[in-house]
């Protein structure tokens, strides 16, 4: 609240509008500059205060037009399956000061994530009338994504694994030009056993990356985080649809991305394992292991010129079977 003093005349400029969480409550307030000049009295003030749109309007809009950052539209997308216990908790924690939009693909759950979604006021959710796998998935989320004019596509898992609080740093290293691509990175930091992570699979991921940065001349803290963002231009230039349906197409898109140029920054995640998060078994995470080995192989054998891999074909637009609601 600005006021005017007496003998003053008050003109006020609305320059900014600021964001703040009040006991659990998003209140927006346009903030007043103000300067005086000798010659009357006057105050302003103006306040438009309310819950979130994301609760409240069941449209998580910014209600002054569009959130962005640094002119890029960003667009989150949910790759869900059995999600309903967790994702109302991700959903309410993604910052929508930043993001303009949501989409959330269902891969056939047998819970009500799709109940919940609508619920929540997700607006854009697709369902596949078949189990497509966790690749077949992400393919219809960045279609999607891509498809809404983001500049900015982030995946945040539904399971909560991930928290959506690294959204705005991850947007910001991609809208800057810094980066091409952003991994949020379980393995920075001292935070993995902590959170819970099974050693095996801890063992397994340090096993892993060490020998894929070996084979793909790289340096990453790691290459098995579901925590990910990536300009429009990356998913635009690599060709998605060679990608196997299954948890290996993960990898195959980091090794695209390093074949074509791009660059990958990561920031440090805290990591997260539960009773109601999801987790491959012990026997998948075998097969999973087996597929990075032979994609870090493919990149090899392609970028020695000993042999033509489509993995690595360019600009090709991708396509879905989902169905939209």
């Amino acid at each position: 609240r600005f006021s005017g003093f007496s003998g003053k005349r008050v003109l006020s400029a609305s320059f900014s509008v600021m964001s703040a969480h009040i006991s659990g409550k998003q209140k927006l307030i346009h903030v007043k500059a103000c300067r005086t000049i000798p010659g009357s009295v006057r105050s302003s003030q103006y306040v438009n205060s309310g819950k979130h749109r994301n609760i409240a309007n069941q449209n998580p809009v910014n209600p002054i037009g569009s959130a962005m950052v640094n002119g890029k539209k960003v667009v989150v997308v949910m790759p869900a399956y059995n999600a309903g216990k967790t994702l109302k908790t991700t959903y309410e924690e993604i910052p929508f000061d930043i993001v303009d939009e949501v989409v959330l693909v269902d891969d056939a759950s047998r819970d009500k994530t799709v109940e919940i979604a609508r619920a929540l006021g997700v607006k854009h959710i697709i369902t596949h009338t078949r189990n497509r796998g966790y690749g077949g998935n992400q393919k219809s989320c960045y279609q999607k994504a891509l498809a809404l004019g983001a500049d900015i596509v982030i995946m945040v898992h539904p399971d909560y694994q991930y928290t959506p609080k690294l959204i705005p740093a991850m947007s910001h290293l991609l809208a800057s030009g810094l980066y091409d691509v952003v991994f949020a990175s379980r393995i920075l930091g001292n935070g993995a056993l902590k959170g819970g992570m099974p050693l095996y699979k801890y063992l397994a991921n340090r096993i892993l990356t060490f020998i894929q940065n070996l084979l793909l001349w790289q340096k990453l803290s790691e290459y098995h985080t579901g925590y990910r963002a990536f300009t429009a231009n990356v998913l635009k230039t690599i060709d998605l649809e060679h990608n196997s349906d299954d948890f290996v197409f993960d990898n195959q898109m980091i090794a695209q991305i390093f074949n074509a140029g791009f660059k990958i920054g990561e920031v440090s995640c805290p990591t997260r394992y539960f009773a109601d998060g999801s987790s491959i078994s012990f026997q998948r995470s075998i097969t999973y292991g087996l597929g990075v080995l032979a994609t870090s192989l493919r990149y090899l054998l392609h970028k020695w010129s000993l042999r033509k891999d489509p993995l690595f074909n360019t600009n090709t637009q991708t396509k879905t079977d989902s169905t939209h609601p």
